[in-house]
This record gives C-alpha cells, sequence and structure tokens, in this order.
C-alpha cells in the first residue's frame, strides 16, 4: 500500500514531463516558461520534505500520507485547467508538495522490517514508487491521445489527480502505522532533529543552509535577472523572507538541543550528524541528477534524434521515461548490495558508475544509433537509482525515532540538486549538462566524505 501511494505521488508529481510539448503548443509557451516550469515543480518541495518529516514523527505515515495525497489532487486539477503560463506555473510550484510523500514512507517500511533487510525493503519501496514517472510518461502520452485534439492533455492530468484523490482515502482505511504490539516512537521535541553533541549542532546549523540557498537560487531564476516571472520587489520580498525562515529554523534547531546538550547524554543515544550529512551530499547527486534527467530526457531525445529518426513526440516520452523505469530493479538492487556487502562500499561504487556514466551521455549525438544511446541511459540510471537506494538503506538506521526528519532532510538535499541541475541546464546545452563541473566537484567531495 505504500509503495502504491508513493507511486501515484510521482505519477502526479511528474505527469507534465510526458505531455510538455503538448502543453507547449496548446499554450503557445516560450522555451524559458517550459525551463521555469521544470524547475518550480521541484522548489517546494524542499522545504515541504522537511516539513513532512516532522510531521510524520509527530502524528504517523497513515494520517500524513492520507491527507498528502489528498491535498496534492488540487493543484494537480488547477493544472490540468489552466489557461494561462501564470496558472501553470503556480500550479506547478504548488505541485511540488506531492513530492515529499517519499518521506512518509521511509519511516513506515522502516517501522516494519529489521535491519538487516530494511536495505532491500526500502529499495523496494522507493523503487517501484520512483517508477510512477515512468508509469507517467508511457500511460499519460496515450491518455492524451484517447481523448484526441490539442486539449487531450488537460484529461490526462486530471485523471492522475482523481487516482491521487481516491487512493488517499484507501490508504487511511488500509494501513496501520507499526505491526501488532509495536510502539511509534516519537521525538521528544518537534520543529528539528536531536542531536548529541555540540560540534554536531553547528554543524546541522551549517549543512541547513543549502537548503535556503537552493531557494534563494529559484527565486533568482524567476527574478528580472532571470525569466521575469517575479518583479524586482517580489523577488526582494521573498529573499527576505528566505532567510528569515531560516533564521527561524536555525531558532528551532537552537531550542530543540541547548537545554538537551547542558546535560549529559547516555551512549546509547548518542549518534554522529556527520553520518546525515554525507547521506545529504550523495543524495543531492543521485537523487537530484534523476531529477533534472527525467524532466529533460524526452525534449532532449526529441531534439537530438526527430530528424534522424522521425520519432514522434509520443515516442520521445517512451525513450525519456527509460531512464526511470529501471528504479523497478535498480533502487532494490542498491539496498541489497548494501545489506549484503556493506553500506560504505555500495554508496561508493554507485557514486563512481554514475560519473562514468554521465560522462559516456555527454558524447552522445544524432550520428549515435538510437538503441545505443536508449542503453547508454539505462545503464546511467542503473548506478544512479542503486544509489538513491544504497542512501536510504542506511538512513533508517541512524536514530528510529527520528527517521522521518532524517528522511527529510536528506530528500531535501536530493531536491536541492534538482534545482541546481536544472538551474545549469537553463544555462548550457544538455551536453554540457551531463558532463558540468559542479557535478565532478560534489563527487569527489563525497567520495572523500564516505571514507572519512
Amino acid at each position: 500500500m505504500t509503495w502504491l501511494a508513493f507511486f501515484i505521488s510521482f505519477v502526479v508529481w511528474f505527469n507534465h514531463a510526458p505531455l510538455m510539448l503538448a502543453i507547449q503548443k496548446s499554450l503557445n509557451l516560450s522555451p524559458a516558461d517550459i525551463k521555469t516550469i521544470l524547475i518550480l515543480n521541484v522548489a517546494i518541495t524542499i522545504p515541504s520534505r522537511i516539513a513532512i518529516g516532522i510531521l510524520v514523527d509527530k502524528f504517523g505515515p497513515k494520517r500524513t500520507y492520507s491527507t498528502l495525497l489528498a491535498l496534492g489532487s488540487l493543484p494537480c486539477f488547477m493544472f490540468a485547467f489552466a489557461h494561462s503560463f501564470e496558472e501553470l506555473a503556480l500550479a506547478r510550484f504548488l505541485l511540488g508538495f506531492i513530492g515529499a510523500g517519499f518521506v512518509i514512507g521511509i519511516r513506515m517500511v522502516g517501522e516494519w522490517f529489521p535491519a538487516k533487510q530494511v536495505g532491500i525493503a526500502e529499495g523496494i519501496y522507493g523503487g517501484w514508487g520512483n517508477f510512477g514517472s515512468a508509469a507517467a510518461a508511457m500511460a499519460l502520452p496515450a491518455i492524451a491521445l484517447a481523448f484526441g485534439g490539442d486539449e487531450g492533455w488537460r484529461y490526462a492530468i486530471a485523471a492522475s489527480g482523481g487516482l491521487s484523490l481516491l487512493f488517499a482515502v484507501l490508504y487511511y482505511f488500509s494501513v496501520t502505522d507499526t505491526p501488532k504490539g509495536s510502539t511509534y516512537f516519537k521525538p521528544k521535541k518537534a520543529g528539528a532533529m536531536e542531536v548529541t553533541s555540540w560540534g554536531d549542532l553547528y554543524f546541522y546549523i551549517v549543512m541547513t543552509m543549502p537548503l535556503y540557498g537552493a531557494l534563494t537560487l529559484l527565486t533568482w531564476k524567476l527574478s528580472p535577472a532571470g525569466v521575469h516571472l517575479l518583479t524586482e520587489i517580489q523577488a526582494l520580498g521573498l529573499y527576505i523572507g528566505i532567510w528569515l525562515l531560516y533564521g527561524y529554523n536555525v531558532y528551532k534547531i537552537l531550542h530543540v538541543n541547548v537545554e538537551a546538550l547542558r546535560q549529559p547524554i547516555a551512549e546509547i543515544h548518542r549518534y554522529k550528524f556527520k553520518q546525515v550529512a554525507i547521506l545529504n551530499l550523495a543524495y543531492l547527486i543521485t537523487f537530484g541528477s534523476e531529477l533534472a534527467v527525467v524532466s529533460m530526457l524526452p525534449i532532449y531525445f526529441y531534439d537530438t534524434f526527430h530528424a534522424e529518426y522521425q520519432i514522434t513526440t509520443v515516442q520521445a516520452g517512451l525513450l525519456g521515461g527509460c531512464f526511470a523505469v529501471m528504479n523497478l530493479i535498480a533502487r532494490p538492487g542498491g539496498g541489497w548490495f548494501s545489506d549484503k556487502y556493506g553500506r560504505k562500499l555500495s554508496l561508493t561504487l554507485v557514486v563512481l558508475g554514475l560519473t562514468i556514466g554521465f560522462a559516456i551521455m555527454s558524447q552522445i549525438t544524432s550520428a549515435w544509433p538510437l538503441w545505443l544511446a536508449v542503453l547508454v541511459v539505462i545503464v546511467c540510471s542503473l548506478f544512479v537509482q542503486a544509489g538513491c537506494g544504497a542512501v536510504f538503506a542506511m538512513a533508517p538506521l541512524i536514530k528510529r525515532r527520528m527517521t522521518g526528519q532524517i528522511a527529510g532532510m536528506v530528500g531535501a538535499y536530493g531536491n536541492v540538486g534538482g534545482v541546481v541541475f536544472l538551474t545549469v541546464l537553463s544555462f548550457v546545452t544538455p551536453s554540457t549538462f551531463f558532463l558540468n563541473h559542479c557535478w565532478r566537484r560534489c563527487i569527489r567531495f563525497s567520495c572523500r566524505a564516505l571514507y572519512r
């Protein structure tokens, strides 16, 4: 039931990607408008994953997931019936909130499986849930064609919203937060993660800054310096609001931890925040790249191979879905490998593998055989998604009662990666994007961190 909830949330979250060309034609959108919508799609997911992590630890997965799916259907309907770029942009921004559903299932699955199996269990949950983006790429264009006409995309997107609303009710009446007889442990205080040393407290505050930095980058992209969606006054107000929110976040971190740190902390309750930080960076690379590539791949395939192979927009959507479809085996595979051969080794190998994969993808041109380009994309996706599985094979083992908050922060870093990489994509060609120096720096840093 939980992977189905995640699957549906991803269908809704990425229902625009395979239909983007049809939406562009229907509403006469510019290339800049499309890139703006792609960025907006991952924007609010950054703070919402933090918020959802707090809520799921406090209220439990059943209530939190059901509410999220129900509320997420509303901006989906709004997007389906939008008639201007501004309406599309607002709906897409709000739809990013449903992408936080992933965090809920991490806590739910962690409650139901022991440590020796949690890697593959989380991998199945994450992998089969992430398949929702591939399912959207394969099914929604067909639904749009079935309705026909230039407005067929509206019915396809509205159908995904109706599915989300229906499953919200079904999920609530079908699951329990823990196995019978188990206790659902909650944090002592809500609002921020608990840390167990003064050094970790300062580290936590520093690691929170990139979340707000990504929101600042997004605001800049939407300001007059970028695509002119916001005025200078609006952008300035958002800059101030973002960093005031960061100040409040720091206040909550101090409020939750300072008094507790003044008392001796028993060894059994201690953990190193460095573990969370490493997972943050690893997920920035793995899931951040997945978000960016899944969003741009259908258009990339169309632009690259349309002249040579006369592929249609529907075929381009299907080919773009090949990157996400490997979630079915790659995430569980990454989790299984972590359970069997060790968490650190697994994560290191997949990060190195995706580095090589993106380097090869940067060499794809229209002169390549189409089958070979698809094969390279699939192999690269195996490493990317196995990396996601390896990350969340670790997350539930750090501190059980804070699994939601840890998963929320790690998941938010994945969206930070998505915002950063999509912003880079708006300035460079796809080939340069696949080989961008930001990837190499992040990857080198993460590999060093894994061995500390």
